[in-house]
């Protein structure tokens, strides 16, 4: 069963806003108080946090689909609906974050770094918020907006500081093993590490960490074997360590050689020119090992490689050739700018939102693409009159009426507000009423200036016995 994954596709969808209430108060001795809709609640954010104690993406590649919980809808009372919870998802140290294309969206490293894969929808106003001194008893409230889904790529590139590369089995897993407490699988066949392994290592007073990279061969950079899939964990090293076998018992291999195809792939991949390079010939515990190593560690010494000779078996040059790489680490750390505690820093999109643009579509079709005029369709109800008016005149001041005019538009063309996928289409008519408009003022409601009836009724009270007493004081029977 596979443990460790480090490429999936996540399909991530923020929560939906909630839909705003239309309602209108109601008591005894006040059949009608005024609306009182409350507002949508917002949709949850889907955000990614760098958790170090996850070490691999593989929940995600068995549960590649995940969505945050949706904004509850208002109610009347003035309640408003409740915020839908973020939906938080772990990832390793060292993910990056790209899109279908491979454009790179984020690069997570460091604890407590944030990414919002999915941003959730806005809930929509209810009635009450809608309210205003010309429109005093909205009777529509606007819908809550879909949170946003997108489909991303996170990879995960291992955060070390040194690795380890070279051949299949030329003793990687046995040099990481006796190097540090990591407990890779150990085998006499080729490719018997699958994954990458990540171990520590202590060198007097630097401690850093060691991987040991799968086998790479002869047009690895391509694809070849394993190495496409695990190059990408030697990108964050500070030094790279070639370890080469020399009791190989392949008659067309040597060390010299392997060492050059492994720096012709890690050219052809690219990205690694800078960093330092350590020579380790392994296995010289076997009598044939070591008069190899004897022959060829001049010629490695003349091309400016340091080179050492351990066996894992044998645990020879080990303290020698861990605190070389201490040194080169600690090195590579003091000249490494310092790094400041991780921030959550909240940068909002800059959009100017006011802008639309009106473009004319074959004989008789115009479309129109903007963040206002799309958000406000997808805001409203179109089964409610006066809100599809409402919108009419959000547009029109807008002045998408009097772009459309200039473009040409006339009466029965058709308007598409949107993208080609998700458009709404209308049969435009200038200066349009919605129908509600017949009753009155849009957003008004004549009952609400019509006296109440039992106010009514003691003001003819009072008339007719001030009448009375008007009558009887110019009454004078003399």
């Amino acid at each position: 069963m596979t443990t460790f994954v480090d490429r999936v596709e996540l399909h991530a969808a923020a929560g939906n806003g909630g839909h705003g209430c239309a309602s209108v108060h109601r008591e005894k001795f006040k059949p009608l108080g005024g609306p009182d809709g409350g507002n949508g609640g917002r949709g949850g954010d889907v955000i990614l946090v760098v958790e170090q104690s996850v070490t691999t993406l593989l929940d995600y590649h068995h549960s590649p689909h995940r969505k945050a919980t949706n904004g509850q809808p208002g109610a009347g009372d003035n309640r408003s609906g409740k915020d839908g919870q973020d939906l938080v998802l772990p990832v390793p140290d060292g993910t990056v974050v790209l899109d279908k294309a491979g454009n790179v969206l984020a690069d997570l490293v460091g604890q407590g770094t944030t990414f919002v894969a999915g941003q959730g929808g806005r809930g929509g106003l209810g009635n009450a918020a809608l309210a205003s001194a010309r429109r005093k008893a909205p009777g529509f409230a606007l819908l809550g907006e879909p949170g946003e889904s997108r489909d991303i790529v996170l990879e995960l590139k291992t955060v070390a500081d040194v690795a380890l590369v070279g051949y299949p089995s030329a003793g990687k897993s046995s040099l990481i093993s006796v190097l540090s407490a990591a407990k890779p699988k150990i085998a006499d066949y080729p490719f018997t590490t699958l994954v990458p392994n990540l171990g520590v290592v202590t060198a007097g007073s630097t401690v850093y960490t060691i991987a040991d990279v799968p086998g790479l061969i002869p047009g690895a950079s391509q694809g070849k074997g394993l190495g496409l899939e695990f190059l990408r964990h030697v990108e964050r090293c500070s030094v790279l360590v070639h370890v080469l076998d020399t009791a190989t018992l392949e008659s067309d291999r040597d060390p010299v050689s392997d060492l050059d195809i492994i720096e012709e792939e890690l050219r052809q991949y690219g990205g690694l020119e800078d960093r330092p390079r350590i020579v380790a010939l392994n296995k010289v515990d076997i009598p044939d090992g070591q008069d190899l190593a004897d022959m060829i560690r001049p010629d490695l010494e003349a091309r400016g490689y340091q080179v050492f000779e351990v066996s894992a078996i044998a645990h020879k040059g080990l303290k020698e050739l861990s605190f070389a790489l201490a040194g080169i680490i600690a090195e590579a750390r003091a000249t490494k700018p310092k790094e400041e505690a991780t921030r959550i820093v909240i940068r909002p999109k800059a959009v100017d939102d006011a802008g639309f643009t009106v473009t004319a579509e074959g004989e008789g079709l115009y479309r129109v693409r903007g963040e206002k005029p799309e958000r406000w369709v997808r805001q409203t109800d179109f089964n409610n009159d006066e809100a599809v008016g409402y919108l009419a005149d959000r547009l029109n001041r807008l002045g998408v009426e009097d772009e459309l005019v200039k473009a040409g538009a006339r009466a029965g063309d058709g308007v598409a507000i949107g993208p080609e996928d998700n458009a709404v289409v209308f049969d435009w008519e200038p200066t349009v009423s919605a129908g509600a408009e017949m009753l009155g003022r849009r957003g008004e409601d004549h009952r609400l200036e019509e006296p109440r009836p039992a106010a009514q009724r003691r003001r003819e009270r009072d008339a007719q016995r001030d009448d009375a007493e008007k009558a009887y004081d110019e009454f004078d029977p003399f």
